[in-house]
């Protein structure tokens, strides 16, 4: 049986490029968030990837790169360039074989 009220009304669409960015996350739906997006990029052979996590206090940034250290198809990250972001973005490359 469908619900037309379901949860599916509460879920974010977001385009798969070559570039992710956090701002309109809750920091919870952040992990998660990570990993399905980088399978997808995976799966269509994006990368890099630029993860915009913010400058902030650095929560979302800790978040990204603890997800990050655990996906074992991630083969390099780092902080983003001056003209990429700086320390407010995440350059992650990953494996798309």
């Amino acid at each position: 049986m469908s619900d037309n009220n379901s949860s599916d009304s509460n879920v974010i669409r977001t385009p798969i490029t070559d570039e992710l960015d956090l701002h309109t996350f809750q920091p919870r739906e952040v992990r998660s968030l990570i990993t399905e997006y980088l399978i997808a990029c995976k799966h269509k052979g994006i990368s890099p990837v630029r993860i915009i996590h913010g400058k902030g206090k650095g929560i979302l940034r800790r978040i990204v790169h603890a997800e990050l250290d655990v996906i074992p198809w991630v083969n390099e990250y780092h902080i983003a360039d001056t003209t990429g972001g700086h320390w407010g973005a995440t350059i992650v490359y990953i494996d798309t074989s």
